[in-house]
């Protein structure tokens, strides 16, 4: 609240005007970009590989049914939430941190990565982050650090697996 109060108290009308309009169009940018990133990843990597025959008409609609099902889910624990802003973030970027940091790293930089590492990475780091969460939130090892270190052991298991085999499954 510093730098709000220190235009409030000492900028003219004009200049805060300006400010505070900056810093809405910053916020709604924000928030729709991390509402649209996650939607339009979802439907595309998993949606359109589910249902390969999707036209783009169909892939566009389900595109906007995501986003508006996101928009209502994180609407919904925003309201309900007893955290801050900050708080908040910080627990958005934690699922990221456990269920896409190790898949996307990996898939860049790995050349045995593969969808079964992927998806293992997905599945471990999320269970094992919500359960340490849920039953130990103020370990020794941070939940978020357990999921990450579970993700990471999804992925090379993963990709341990020989090529052969993830074609005859």
């Amino acid at each position: 609240m510093i730098l709000p109060k220190l235009i409030l108290g000492h900028a003219p009308l004009i200049a805060q005007v300006m400010f505070f309009g900056a810093l809405l169009s910053a916020i709604k940018s924000c928030a729709s970009a991390t509402l649209l990133a996650p939607s339009v990843t979802f439907a595309e990597n998993i949606v359109k590989g589910m249902f390969k025959h999707l036209s783009d008409k169909q892939l566009l609609k389900v595109m906007r049914i995501t986003v508006l099902s996101f928009t209502v889910v994180v609407t919904f624990f925003a309201v309900n939430s007893e955290l801050s802003i900050f708080k908040m973030v910080e627990s958005a970027y934690k699922i990221t941190l456990v269920t896409a940091f190790v898949p996307l790293t990996f898939g860049i930089y790995w050349s045995r990565s593969n969808s079964l590492g992927g998806l293992l990475a997905i599945i471990c780091g999320l269970v094992v982050w919500i359960s340490c969460e849920i039953l130990a939130p103020q370990a020794t090892l941070p939940p978020q650090l357990a999921g990450l270190i579970a993700s990471l052991s999804g992925m090379l298991l993963g990709g341990l697996v020989p090529r052969g085999q993830l074609r005859k499954a």
